[in-house]
């Protein structure tokens, strides 16, 4: 597969050309200053490996499960946050896990 190097500015004077190349199987590498920030690569959706895959379908099977939390499905659906159990933590922290979890 076939590489070029361009710094970030010609990159964007030379966007359609370079989202070309792309297209055409080459990777392009981006630079700032000299040094590479980030590369443009074909897409391959097929190439996502097996074991990518497995991962996936083994995620999509647990949330469909559902995850256990330690209470009972009628204990979450009675369960009533207040606004500082939300945003609250036990020490008072914003953001922090609800109090009593």
């Amino acid at each position: 597969m076939a590489q070029i190097v361009i710094s970030a500015r010609d990159a964007n004077h030379q966007f359609a050309e370079i989202l070309g190349r792309a297209v055409a199987g080459e990777t392009v590498i981006i630079t700032r200053r000299g040094k590479p920030v980030a590369t443009l690569t074909p897409y391959h959706p097929e190439a996502a490996s097996p074991a990518r895959k497995a991962a996936w379908k083994e995620l999509l099977a647990m949330l469909r499960r559902g995850i256990a939390i330690g209470i009972t499905d009628a204990e979450a659906r009675a369960y009533k946050f207040d606004r500082e159990e939300l945003y609250n933590n036990e020490d008072g922290n914003p953001r922090g896990t609800p109090r009593g979890w």
